[in-house]
Parts: structure tokens; C-alpha cells; sequence
């Protein structure tokens, strides 16, 4: 029993000490850019969500519905309308911020990232028209969405390798 509540005390001491190098690491990034930062990645796992359930019937990982892939493809055209200024302040790039895949070239190439921005909301708006049409046409307009997501990532977002 004495065992069992040592191991616990260290377990919490660890995982408090963890804890607090965390809290004591993001200190020193400015809340405004710490909090832009969560939102905008928030906003980018709602993206891969809904877009996870369309490819998943595209690639017939999930069986087609035509209810849901309306759902996901309006929730997608939704999100990609919503005005995402405040998520990216100067200074919160991976290279100033630990914690984010943006890379500085964002805040080098306005009118590129608008013009992707625009493409991902054409292809969003195509796929809100497809989906609810049965699989080939949801199939049909994947490629689209697919390369505009693909786009953005490939100039703006530092790759997982």
C-alpha cells in the first residue's frame, strides 16, 4: 500500500513539474499570439474532419451517405467562408513560435495565400453541390478540394518529414 501511494506521488510530482515546464514554455509567447495560434489550428482540425469523412467515402473507407457528405461538405464550404484574419498575427510562424507548422511564407505571400484561400472556397462550394449527389459525384469533386487544401500546404505549412 505504501508502494502504491509512493508511486503515486511521484507520479503526480512528474506530471505537475510537466505540467508547469509547459506553462513556463508558452509564458513566453504573447497570449494574443498563443491564443491566435489554437484557433487557427482548431479551425484546421475541423477542415481535416469533415474532409476525413468525404475522402473516407471517396476512397470507400465509409460507406457512402448521402446525408452525412452533405453535412461535411457544407460544413466545410461554412468554414472556409469565415473571415480567418485575427488566427495569423506577424509572429506567430513556426519560426518565431514553437508549436505551429505555419511557415514565414505566408507573411511574405499575401496575394498568394488569398488567391489559395479563394481556391479552397470555390472547391468547398463545388463539393457542397457534389456531395449529396451520389458517391461518383462526390468522387468528382475531390480532386478540387484535394488540391486546394494541397496548395496552401505545400508553400505555407512545414512538412511532417
Amino acid at each position: 500500500m505504501r508502494t502504491l501511494a509512493l508511486s503515486a506521488g511521484i507520479a503526480l510530482t512528474a506530471a505537475t513539474l510537466a505540467l508547469t515546464s509547459t506553462a513556463t514554455a508558452e509564458s513566453h509567447v504573447d497570449p494574443a499570439i498563443a491564443g491566435a495560434i489554437k484557433a487557427r489550428q482548431a479551425h484546421m482540425q475541423l477542415y481535416a474532419h469533415n474532409i476525413g469523412v468525404l475522402g473516407g467515402m471517396a476512397q470507400g473507407r465509409i460507406d457512402y451517405d448521402a446525408d452525412l457528405a452533405s453535412a461535411a461538405a457544407s460544413n466545410l464550404a461554412a468554414l472556409s467562408q469565415l473571415n480567418q484574419m485575427t488566427y495569423w498575427p506577424a509572429g506567430s510562424d513556426n519560426a518565431s513560435v514553437d508549436g505551429t507548422k505555419a511557415l514565414p511564407a505566408i507573411w511574405d505571400d499575401l496575394p498568394g495565400v488569398m488567391a489559395r484561400g479563394a481556391a479552397l472556397v470555390e472547391a468547398s462550394a463545388a463539393m457542397e453541390a457534389a456531395a449529396g449527389g451520389g458517391l461518383e459525384s462526390l468522387q468528382g469533386a475531390m480532386q478540387a478540394l484535394g488540391g486546394a487544401c494541397g496548395a496552401c500546404h505545400q508553400n505555407y505549412r512545414q512538412s511532417d518529414n
